[in-house]
């Protein structure tokens, strides 16, 4: 098999407060997603989103379901949200092939058989993906950067001016539950998400990439009254349990894709918090 896997349980933040900078890592942090020739996946306990990053280099990769699926094909009970973070490359699904450039989005729904990824004709192929456990079966769509749903936010003086491409969300694509999106830091700005938030009704990833190898980024998780904090850096992820926020601020301006699984798909669902009642 190509693909690899782990799995992730789900941790009560009563819990979480007491670790240490490596339980906390090791229980959080993703820090490998891209090998050459192999498919990583994280399957987590939380809304049962799994997490990973296919990395085609000498030859093409086909998205095969793992023992804790319990199905024939990984997509008989789920959907998938796939980011072109690389070269543009090709995805072929159950026959038709999808150009994907680099930043687009490309949505395979509940059903999909034979899904194939195959290495760019120049430079790399590294798609990063979440996967979610879906109730109907919507049709294959790639979704292009001019058709996200944009909006940009925050200032310079700030330090978090950002532009946000929603591009796997309800008013752009059908899904079940999956909610996908890229944002950018503005050259001079550093903080993503903040304000800070949580949202009970959802939990989410965060995919940090285009951060320069002697840069990092400072990931803050907890209960807003119970911060902590994990670094990473280029090409890794980060787990966020619904009871926690999921901010940062970066060395270098950064980019980071989003991923939402749970009950809600309004994305303006959030209880948001001031910076002045963070702890």
């Amino acid at each position: 098999m190509s693909i690899k896997y782990s799995v992730r349980h789900a941790i009560h933040h009563e819990d979480s407060k007491n670790y240490d900078t490596e339980k906390l890592r090791s229980s959080y942090l993703i820090e490998t997603l891209f090998e050459p020739d192999a498919i990583n996946a994280v399957y987590t306990l939380y809304d049962r989103l799994i997490v990973g990053g296919i990395h085609p280099k000498t030859k093409s990769l086909k998205l095969e379901a793992f023992d804790t699926l319990k199905a024939e094909n990984f997509l008989d009970r789920r959907e998938i949200g796939i980011i072109n973070v690389a070269s543009p490359t090709k995805v072929t699904v159950d026959g038709t092939d999808y150009e994907v450039g680099t930043k687009e989005a490309l949505y395979i729904g509940m059903g999909a058989k034979d899904v194939t990824f195959h290495p760019a004709t120049s430079g790399e192929t590294k798609l990063y993906f979440n996967s979610a456990p879906a109730h109907a079966s919507y049709p294959t769509r790639k979704v292009s950067l001019d058709e996200a749903e944009t909006v940009e936010l925050g200032s310079l003086e700030e330090s978090n001016h950002r532009v946000i491409r929603k591009v796997l969300v309800n008013s752009v694509v059908k899904t079940c539950q999956l909610q996908m999106g890229v944002t950018e830091l503005k050259a001079g700005s550093v903080w993503n998400t903040m304000p800070a938030h949580t949202h009970d009704r959802r939990m989410e990833a965060y995919f940090y990439f285009e951060l320069p190898e002697d840069a990092a980024v400072c990931h803050f998780m907890g209960p807003p009254n119970e911060t902590r904090h994990i670094w990473l850096k280029n090409h890794q992820a980060v787990i966020s349990p619904p009871w926690s926020i999921h901010s940062g601020a970066g060395t270098s301006n950064y980019t980071f894709i989003w991923g939402m699984a749970g009950e809600n798909l309004d994305y303006g669902d959030m209880d948001k918090v001031a910076p002045t009642d963070l702890k």
